[in-house]
């Protein structure tokens, strides 16, 4: 039917050059909406290349403040910090986590003081810090659902106290975003954004991560006992629409990528931002793949565009920095 309204409609004309595109286009690529990751140790003394990762780094806190420095100088003003943690403070319980004077807590207190205009999120899970590897605290050879949630209730008012923008917890713990709300509240952190990994799917597209904050372990129970089953479309809404009703300002589903349909369905029917999260496994397959000439660099902007035409507010990726430096159509 719609071929007898040719030649009069022709779609082409609005693709004939990039200025009549660009003037059309229903998707944009903003830096504004790109937050970088960053990962941080205490133990090094510049920052390392991470093998499972190219292109990507573990800072030292020094190196870290140039980095920061450099983001901002390019536009890029969000931040997410993940800690590598020395094993020597890992126990059973990850009981530093909870330690008001940590690394991280001084680390946030130093960044904000330094550079206040920066927006930071910073993780709340104990995987970094258990040294089981997982994000919760083991009990009966289980992750304890309810224990966990009293040592991520003070490990997020830690971080708040700190000078944290946005704290989010990963953990995928029932619960854990009320008892985290509430205790916010009472500690008179209130203005804190709390933004919920609330679709966090259990995913082969993590190891890079875990590499990188030191969490690969993960030994005898499955993390897909707490995150959630890929097969799953429709738990997503009820687990997106529990964490707004316990307080959650944003949320997030991870990875992104694998999971656009879930963007799609949360932003389309949810009046709350939705983040994703392009995974280190989704950053090293497309790394390599460009390192190896397979793919050109044009390859990273359209992944991002796909998210965002998925429906996300913004997006957690490894390639912030590089689009703010590269990206011809940034703005």
């Amino acid at each position: 039917m719609l071929n007898n309204l040719f030649p009069n409609v022709r779609p082409r004309r609005l693709r004939k050059n990039k200025t009549v595109r660009d003037l059309v286009s229903e998707t944009k690529l903003l830096k504004s909406k790109l937050i970088q990751p960053l990962f941080v140790s205490e133990s090094i003394s510049d920052k390392q290349p991470l093998d499972s990762m190219p292109g990507q780094f573990l800072f030292s806190k020094d190196s870290l403040i140039i980095e920061i420095e450099q983001l901002l100088n390019l536009g890029i003003k969000t931040i997410a910090l993940f800690p590598n943690i020395p094993e020597s403070l890992k126990d059973a319980v990850g009981a530093n986590a909870l330690d008001e004077k940590n690394f991280m807590c001084k680390l946030v207190s130093e960044i904000k003081a330094r550079y206040p205009e920066i927006v930071l999120i910073t993780d709340v899970a104990l995987d970094p810090y258990t040294t089981s590897g997982h994000d919760g605290i083991i009990k009966n050879d289980v992750v304890d659902n309810d224990l966990t949630l009293e040592a991520l209730e003070k490990m997020a008012v830690n971080l708040a106290q700190a000078g944290s923008d946005i704290v989010a917890p990963s953990d995928m713990m029932d619960g854990r975003i009320g008892v985290i709300r509430t205790a916010l509240e009472q500690s008179g952190n209130k203005d804190t954004i709390l933004l919920s990994y609330s679709a966090k799917y259990s995913s082969n597209f993590y190891g890079p991560f875990r590499d990188a904050v030191g969490s690969k372990k993960a030994e005898g129970i499955s993390k897909s006992s707490y995150q959630m089953d890929k097969r799953n479309l429709e738990e997503a809404m009820k687990e997106a629409e529990l964490d707004l009703k316990e307080g959650a300002d944003i949320l997030m589903v991870k990875p992104g990528m694998p999971y656009l349909d879930v963007i799609n369905k949360l932003s389309s029917n949810l009046s709350a931002p939705i983040f994703a999260y392009q995974v280190s496994g989704e950053y090293t397959m497309l790394q390599q793949a460009i390192d190896k000439k397979i793919f050109e660099h044009n390859v990273i902007p359209e992944t991002l565009i796909s998210l965002f035409r998925a429906g996300s507010s913004s997006v957690i990726t490894y390639y912030a920095k590089w689009v703010a430096e590269n990206y011809d159509d940034i703005s």
